[in-house]
């Protein structure tokens, strides 16, 4: 049975071409979701891999109007696939709430996750969302205080993303009886639950899916770019053909492995 993925990029890491390349290899790899982050110089909730994919882009001048018009690009190649933006909240409240999520909107984009916006005080955000058609996903931290998770899960949120331990993404979680728990409480208002933070292979996201709406990935892949590409385009070239392809391969076979789906002939081409 397939497993449903909420697969999480960086925009433009480390350049459009390639950043464009992983999007299509994540769709083609079976990624349901595309959760595109806006590069941040502060991102608080991010391990080492994505910050400094992050830092990366936005030392070559990539600003979020950049990201939004990749972002664009890529719902327009594939208008099937749902795409999240995943950012922090200054980007947000810059140009004014209602105006970034109008701008989301005209990107094809479907949810906001602000991880920084708290969802008893997020500036407007749920209602602006409302208004242009999209979706507010707020994050339940592991270590919330049950008192708090209950007033979050009777907010009325479609979905609500679940960090499924404390600390910064990246490293490896472990998928316990407390993980379990933690989601049931995520879900006990009839939220529909995104499980991630450090789901690095097939082993966890099969144990995990049963329990979630979509397993969430992203450092494991943001380690792939870096490692097929920064021999190159991380000295300011660009990957190649060759090393595209490299990548895509293992880009769709890494979403494979986490969506337990099989690869027909010919379907990575």
């Amino acid at each position: 049975m397939k497993t449903k993925l909420m697969a999480h990029l960086v925009a433009n890491y480390p350049d459009e071409k390639t950043a464009f390349t992983v999007a299509e290899s994540l769709v083609k790899g079976g990624a349901d979701i595309l959760e595109i982050q806006l590069p941040f110089s502060d991102p608080n909730a991010d391990g080492p891999a994505i910050q400094n994919a992050c830092s990366f882009t936005l030392e070559k001048g990539y600003k979020t109007q950049d990201a939004l018009n990749f972002i664009k690009k890529v719902h327009e190649a594939f208008p099937q696939t749902t795409i999240y933006i995943m950012s922090y909240g200054s980007l947000v409240f810059t140009p004014g709430v209602e105006e970034f999520a109008r701008k989301a909107a005209e990107c094809g984009v479907k949810g906001l996750i602000i991880p920084d916006l708290p969802f008893d005080c997020d500036e407007g955000l749920t209602a602006a969302c409302k208004k242009y058609g999209m979706e507010n996903i707020p994050v339940a931290a592991f270590g919330m205080s049950d008192q708090r998770l209950s007033k979050m899960t009777k907010c009325g949120f479609e979905h609500i993303y679940a960090a499924l331990r404390s600390g910064i993404t990246g490293t490896e979680t472990s998928i316990e009886q407390s993980t379990l728990d933690f989601i049931k409480k995520v879900s006990a208002g009839g939220a529909k639950v995104y499980g991630g933070f450090g789901i690095q292979n097939g082993e966890q996201s099969k144990v995990l899916s049963p329990y979630v709406d979509a397993v969430v990935a992203g450092s494991v892949f943001v380690r792939i770019i870096t490692e097929s590409t920064c021999s190159n385009s991380c000295e300011g070239g660009k990957a190649g053909t060759e090393q595209l392809s490299v990548l895509s391969e293992k880009i769709i076979s890494k979403a494979r492995e986490l969506t337990h789906t099989e690869q027909t002939v010919g379907s990575a081409s």
